[in-house]
């Protein structure tokens, strides 16, 4: 099992569904909506508390299983 990292949301585009995670060490990580664990509407708001394992994307870290705390 991946660790769980804490961040906060740097910012989130919701017509495009995706935005980018600061990490508590300061890594910038891109999230996509498919990725929030949440009902309904996936959307992330800027400044939110997040957790989130680290993945790798093509472009980079990838933030996966994204819970708002």
């Amino acid at each position: 099992m991946s660790e769980t990292i804490n961040g906060t949301v740097k910012w989130f585009n919701e017509k495009k569904g995706f935005g980018f995670i600061q990490s508590d060490s300061g890594q910038e990580v891109f999230a996509h909506f498919s990725e929030i664990q949440s009902k309904g509407f996936r959307a992330l708001q800027e400044g939110q508390r997040v957790t989130f394992s680290l993945g790798e994307g093509q472009k980079g870290p990838v933030a996966k299983t994204i819970t708002v705390i």
